[in-house]
């Protein structure tokens, strides 16, 4: 079965078989997305993460196909009903959906016309119109009154065969398939408001008050619009191709003489297949396959500005004064040494005149006292009105460095904040300390901090919370494991959430790793995690290579090279006569291995290019460097803008209609797809991506609204 499915998979994905079994095998035994792409290069010709996790979901839904396809069988075989040609027809189908409408005739089906027309025995009288046996339906049906069955009359009679009759055209094949195709590939989406009076309560869904678009060519997040519109109860969506069209492929079929007794009462019954069985059958495909479609591409636009959002580049170890900005209430301000461990905190008050002196006082005093290099600014309210304060303090009178003031993006910090991991990490702290105290750490390592939210908290997304909530959560799930894994973990100083998205950890084994911590001290070593509870060989060897020991004995544990390559390193220091701490300070040293010398049955070129490009940078960090935004002088707010204006911004979200860009006013404004270069653009991810640095011009604002319109059209 492993084998159909590889040829299966690769003939989809247009993979070499051999790697796609290589790939099933690996995923069989345990290992996970990252390990197979980072440690097993040889086994799967270099597959990558995207492809290994494709295959992994492809091969979920073969499986699933074929449970389907099981339980079919062994429900057939039960009731006796299968045959040679009809187990072929069932083993031979390749989807779901050909698996289900083969099988629908034989459904065991709840009472439906056709079912309670076959209770009053009519399926003879159907059987001889449908195969046109029956010279005079309306003289045969007279055999079939009984008052005893409830058949008063032969109208009743020739009803319930017509019921029966819709009933088989509704449930053949192939009329089935023919139908889908023209549902699919000529149906139009039309709306409108859904009860008159209701025009300003639905006023976001304006645009869909009377819309009429193919289905083949509307965008996904105008299609999870009309659902959204629809499922409140404020818009009403119909999808249906032209209804001549269809007709013809079931008259084609079933209808040979129109004119005909028997062919005037098929023809009623194709009428009625159509309006009552077929179309809404039809249209809930058309539905949930737009709804599928739609969905996958707003998964994957989220996806997309996660992983931006969690590679945002980390300050690094920094003593950090974070500033949670506030009028009313005052600023909340925390100290963080390089750890991020909380130092301080306390209540600033320098938007209140009488209050700046002191305000002024206590933040030299801070950047003093815990040898403050950064300041981590809020960008919520009073952020900007915080930022000129700050920036107004005379720090050479006062003999400090003035240290750099970093916006941060402090969308979800409030959940954070009341979260139980929060009430965990700080029990003696209020939500307005742990807020500020998340502020400082996003800045630190934004992914460190971020593991702790629910990726839907953070709002990068579209439409997020109408998609499929399992599929959202794996490929969320994908994402952040995968950004975790490609930086790597110090494992003295992860969080349990960091832990639990590493490679073969998961929430369990991360508590133990940190209970273990606690009971004994900091790891010395990779190889101690071999003695903390539960975790195994086959956990250990998914993890061990994305946990990195600072300053381990080993300098290899600092590495991303796995404990399983480490014998192998050591006879390369060894071959060139030099130590293991030669092979990664000296790039002279290095330029002696000859790699092709390693090569074996277990180790490749790929497997030894990724040892020695580790070797000389240990444990690099993949992500950027961090370069503060500076937002334009004097432009605080939405009073503050004018059309015309020239503005630098950064992207906080990416859609399928365009970015939305803060301009350092408190609200974001959007960049319609439209104005996001001078040249047509489908997908803005082609030109923008989430924490990018834009240069944008206002087109307008709506203060009423609260909308900004940006252009970044040159």
């Amino acid at each position: 079965m492993t084998t159909d499915y590889a040829n299966r998979i690769a003939a989809d994905l247009n993979l070499a078989p051999r790697s796609v079994a290589a790939t099933i095998a690996l995923l069989n035994e345990g290992a996970t997305v990252p390990f197979i792409s980072r440690y097993r290069k040889e086994a799967t010709n270099s597959l990558d993460e995207v492809q290994i996790t494709d295959i992994r979901d492809l091969l979920q839904r073969l499986i699933d196909l074929d449970k389907r396809r099981e339980s079919i069988l062994s429900s057939l075989t039960e009731r006796s009903l299968l045959t040679d040609e009809l187990k072929k027809r069932i083993d031979d189908a390749l989807t779901m959906t050909e698996l289900e409408d083969i099988y629908l005739p034989f459904k065991v089906k709840r009472k439906t016309r056709a079912t309670a027309a076959r209770e009053k025995g009519l399926e003879p009288l159907a059987q001889a119109i449908f195969v046109y046996s029956c010279k005079n339906p309306a003289e045969s049906a007279q055999e079939y009154i009984s008052e005893e069955k409830g058949v008063a009359t032969a109208d009743d009679a020739l009803a319930g065969a017509r019921d029966i009759m819709a009933e088989w055209i509704n449930e053949d094949d192939q009329t089935r398939k023919q139908m889908r195709r023209l549902w699919f590939q000529k149906s139009v989406i039309s709306s409108k408001l859904a009860k008159k009076g209701t025009e300003e309560a639905a006023e976001k869904f304006k645009d869909y008050f009377s819309s009429s678009e193919p289905t083949t060519k509307i965008p996904s997040h105008r299609i999870l619009a009309l659902f959204r519109g629809e499922k409140e109860g404020l818009l009403k969506v119909s999808i249906e191709p032209e209804e001549i069209p269809a007709l013809v492929i079931m008259e084609s079929k079933f209808l040979k003489g129109a004119k005909s007794p028997c062919g005037v009462e098929i023809n009623k019954a194709i009428q009625d297949c159509y309006k009552r069985l077929l179309a809404p059958s039809m249209e809930t495909e058309v539905r949930a396959d737009l709804k599928d479609i739609a969905d996958a591409e707003a998964i994957h636009v989220f996806s997309t500005n996660l992983r931006e959002l969690l590679m945002s580049p980390p300050l690094g170890e920094k003593n950090v004064l974070a500033v949670d900005p506030g009028f009313r209430t005052g600023c909340k301000i925390v100290c963080l040494n390089k750890q991020g461990e909380l130092k301080y905190n306390d209540v600033i008050y320098p938007h209140e005149d009488k209050k700046v002196p002191d305000a002024q006082k206590k933040i030299i005093d801070l950047i003093k006292k815990y040898e403050i290099e950064a300041i981590a600014l809020g960008n919520g309210t009073a952020s900007r009105e915080s930022e000129s304060f700050l920036k107004s303090i005379d720090y050479d009178a006062a003999g400090v460095a003035a240290p750099p003031i970093v916006l941060v993006n402090e969308s979800g910090a409030s959940i954070y904040s009341a979260s139980p991991v929060a009430r965990e990490e700080f029990p003696d702290h209020d939500v307005t300390v742990r807020g500020a105290i998340s502020i400082g750490r996003r800045l630190v390592d934004p992914l460190a901090e971020l593991v702790k939210i629910d990726a839907k908290s953070i709002g990068v997304g579209q439409y997020q919370h109408d998609v499929d909530q399992s599929e959202l959560q794996k490929s969320l799930d994908d994402t952040v494991s995968s950004c975790v894994n490609s930086v790597g973990v110090e494992l003295n100083t992860a969080s349990k959430e960091l832990l639990s998205f590493v490679s073969g950890l998961g929430p369990q084994l991360a508590g133990n790793i940190i209970k273990h911590r606690n009971e004994n001290g900091p790891f010395k070593s990779r190889s101690e995690l071999k003695k903390v509870p539960r975790l195994g060989a086959k956990a250990y060897e998914q993890c061990a290579g994305f946990l990195r020991i600072r300053n381990a004995k080993n300098p290899l544990d600092s590495s991303a090279v796995h404990p399983e390559r480490y014998e192998l390193v050591q006879q390369m220091a060894k071959d060139v006569a030099h130590k293991l701490e030669d092979l990664i300070a000296n790039s002279e040293v290095r330029k002696k291995i000859d790699v092709s010398k390693y090569v074996s049955e277990s180790v490749g070129l790929p497997t030894l290019k990724d040892i020695l490009s580790e070797l000389e940078k240990p444990g690099r960090d993949p992500r950027e460097k961090l370069v503060p935004m500076q937002f334009k002088e004097g432009v605080n707010k939405m009073e503050d803008l004018r059309e015309g204006m020239k503005l630098p911004g950064i992207v906080t979200n990416v859609t399928a209609f365009g970015a939305f860009v803060d301009i350092g006013v408190h609200q974001d404004g959007l960049v319609h797809v439209s104005e996001l270069a001078n040249k047509f653009i489908k997908d803005p991810a082609e030109v923008v991506k989430v924490h990018q640095r834009v240069d944008v011009t206002v087109l307008s604002v709506d203060k009423d609204r609260k909308r900004i319109g940006l252009s970044m059209k040159r």
